[in-house]
């Protein structure tokens, strides 16, 4: 299947860091995928808005748009194709690239050229947050608050930020009542955490749903209830792992709609995070999209391989 593939790569050039962002990675996977055969085309987004159109601009041209970032250009830009039958492909060049590594993605970049000039599209499902497709997890809680302080910290690369967002978070956290409705049941929570995942990572290889696929047309929701501070930091430490899930505090329940609201308002307007990104504040309704995105990844059962 080399040389019939046409690649739009839609770059977020702040991302990653210098020397170590999307840029730089581009380089040499563009020059392996021309000798393949390949055309190549680059295009710089100045904001995930303008990614978003540009994936629907390659999209029409019957081209992959090629996400060439962390997981907010791969959320933008798989968002813009989710209900088509349009080809998503991301170089993972961010700091998370956590729905890169659900995926299975090689990260050395002839693997990932290979994988690009050969590989099928695979089906996995989105998320619609509030209507919106994204593709890893809707979350809210102390989780959002420790994504908006890795967004803006002048650490660049590695889980540095995510570790140092969380600490700064839970730092002041108030435990905060939620109503949480799977599929029409509700619970209702106090707590520190809610994640609606169709991804199991976030937050740079945290495992934060352990058992979650990309392609069972499920969403597994992630409750961290009332507990310490000191139980929170141990259930960090475990996060990588996917340990943290056998503690009695922490709730695993599934489902195809989920609906988080807030019912102890105490002058917190709760924000709650996708992909990285914070749009909104609760409530945010989060439902599956199944097999809504076709992406060039491993088949599902490497992924399973890979995954453990």
């Amino acid at each position: 299947m080399t040389g019939d593939r046409s690649f739009t790569a839609i770059v977020n050039p702040s991302a990653g860091g210098p020397g170590k962002g999307p840029s730089a990675a581009l380089l040499r996977l563009t020059r392996l995928l021309r000798e393949g055969g390949a055309e190549v085309d680059i295009a710089y987004s100045d904001g995930l808005r303008h990614a978003a159109e540009l994936a629907r601009a390659a999209a029409e041209q019957g081209r992959v748009a090629l996400a060439v970032g962390g997981d907010g250009m791969a959320g933008a830009v798989g968002g813009a194709l989710a209900g088509t039958s349009a080809t998503l492909g991301i170089v993972p060049a961010g700091r998370g690239n956590d729905f890169a590594r659900q995926l299975g993605l090689p990260t050395d970049p002839a693997e990932l050229a290979r994988l690009l000039l050969t590989g099928r599209p695979q089906a996995v499902d989105a998320i619609a947050a509030n209507g919106v497709p994204v593709l890893g997890s809707v979350y809210t809680g102390v989780d959002a608050l420790a994504n908006h302080y890795a967004n803006r910290s002048r650490l660049l690369g590695g889980s540095a930020p995510y570790y140092v967002g969380a600490l700064r978070a839970v730092a002041a956290w108030r435990p905060v009542g939620y109503r949480i409705t799977v599929d029409g049941v509700t619970h209702e929570r106090h707590g520190f955490t809610v994640v609606a995942a169709n991804s199991g990572y976030y937050g740079h290889g945290r495992r934060i749903a352990p058992h979650a696929r990309v392609d069972d047309g499920l969403l597994d929701v992630v409750i961290l209830n009332r507990s310490s501070r000191l139980l929170f930091f141990q259930v960090m430490r475990e996060l990588p792992e996917g340990r943290h899930v056998r503690r009695p505090q922490v709730e695993v329940l599934r489902g195809r709609r989920v609906r988080i609201e807030q019912i102890a308002p105490d002058g917190r307007p709760l924000r709650y995070g996708a992909d990285g990104e914070l749009p909104g504040t609760l409530p945010v309704t989060a439902e599956v999209m199944p097999g809504a995105l076709r992406v060039l990844a491993p088949p599902a059962d490497r992924r399973r391989e890979a995954a453990g």
